[in-house]
């Protein structure tokens, strides 16, 4: 596996690095987001021609589809685009992006882009394995490409192409979302279960994954009484502390792991999973939340929930992925839904930053920034023909908070 030194810029994915900054520090996200009165990017505008309903100031493009050659180069894109990542590569950067496909036709593949945003070139990372979800990146700028199967696994990939490792040591579950934390040298799971744990891997050589231990989050007594919301949301559960439980057996055999600790705390089938901070924050598509772990105070609550929101725009429906930005707002993506992108800022404001049209048999997915900040990537997993074959990958550009 190539080892390459961090970037000394951001980078963010479905599990993305640490960024700095007082905005990720204190009290960001901490009780439950409420409608914002006063969106940070404003209303959206008319779709445009790729169906992108977009804030003033920020234009779409295509830059993939399934089944088709992506342009400028030989390479046909995968099907069923699923979790993504980016990275540094010189002066350019690098997209990956999942393949969720079953049966051994899944995997990965990346975009490479040259210093002004044109592909430059694309090809596979990893090939022949299984519902490549979502995943994550590596402080050492590898990423963590995850099975959501029963007997999933997490492989290690490199987005120059390097040849992919399996990680056994970090269980065999339904993976979804990896994040890393450099500050306790962990990396958090999340596993797509409707009664699923929220788990880490602590590597017994932080940037070597090979060995380590597997543990699970287990709920603490929870507190009683009502959160001063500042009137938001006012029967807001308190935040609750929490340890780690040691899985015995990672491998699932013939206990799955999430049977194998008692007072492990069940999550409504875990998705998207970012950390920064301090904090690592997770989506639970089932019940629409979304989840803030304190790692320094030793609890967790909700940062977003849809049975606490007060009135105001649609519901989260699904919430999928989800990415940050140094600016501290956080970047969730529908599964279904209105099939929108929404943004939680860190005063705890919540608003659509994009919908996309005509694709309600489809979901979002693989939300990432380019290390400058001011381009996103993601996918529509099955775009307007609601089929795995009809793919489609995108980048926004515009004055993204920074």
């Amino acid at each position: 596996m190539e080892r390459r030194s961090p970037s000394p810029t951001p980078i963010a994915g479905a599990g993305a690095l640490a960024f700095s900054g007082s905005l990720w520090r204190g009290a960001a996200h901490a009780v439950p987001a409420r409608p914002d009165p006063a969106p940070p990017y404003g209303p959206l505008r008319p779709a445009d021609a790729h169906g992108i309903a977009l804030p003033a100031g920020f234009t779409s493009r295509i830059v993939a589809r399934s089944r088709q050659t992506v342009t400028g180069t030989a390479f046909t894109w995968h099907d069923a685009p699923d979790g993504g990542a980016c990275f540094a590569d010189g002066t350019g950067w690098i997209y990956v992006s999942n393949s969720e496909v079953g049966s051994g036709g899944g995997g990965a593949s990346a975009l490479r882009f040259g210093p002004a945003g044109t592909v430059t070139s694309a090809y596979p990372i990893l090939a022949g394995t299984s519902r490549n979800c979502a995943g994550g990146a590596t402080p050492w700028s590898t990423w963590l490409s995850c099975e959501e199967t029963a007997t999933g696994h997490v492989w290690e990939t490199s987005p120059w192409g390097v040849p992919a490792v399996r990680r056994e040591a970090m269980g065999r579950f339904n993976h979804e979302a990896a994040a890393a934390d450099p500050v306790r040298g962990a990396v958090y799971l999340t596993e797509d279960e409707p009664d699923g744990g929220f788990y880490r891997f602590v590597p017994a050589v932080w940037g070597d994954l090979s060995a380590g231990t597997l543990q699970v989050l287990k709920a603490g007594a929870a507190t009683s009484g009502p959160v001063p919301c500042g009137g938001t949301t006012p029967h807001a559960p308190r935040n609750e502390p929490f340890t780690w439980g040691t899985v015995p057996d990672p491998g699932g055999s013939p206990v799955p792991t999430r049977r194998q600790v008692p007072g492990m705390k069940v999550f409504d089938g875990g998705e998207g999973c970012h950390y920064a901070g301090d904090t690592v924050w997770f989506t639970t598509k089932g019940d629409g939340r979304v989840w803030r772990v304190d790692l320094l105070g030793g609890t967790y609550g909700l940062a977003y929930a849809d049975d606490l929101r007060v009135p105001g725009p649609g519901a989260l429906t699904g919430a999928e992925a989800m990415t940050g930005c140094a600016a501290g707002d956080l970047y969730v993506a529908e599964d279904g839904g209105a099939m929108e992108i929404r943004v939680i800022t860190p005063d705890g404001g919540i608003s659509v930053f994009l919908r996309v049209d005509g694709q309600s048999g489809s979901e979002l997915c693989g939300p990432a920034f380019n290390p400058a900040g001011d381009r996103m990537y993601f996918s529509s997993q099955r775009g307007t023909s609601g089929s795995s074959s009809g793919g489609i990958t995108y980048e926004v550009r515009g004055p993204f908070r920074r």
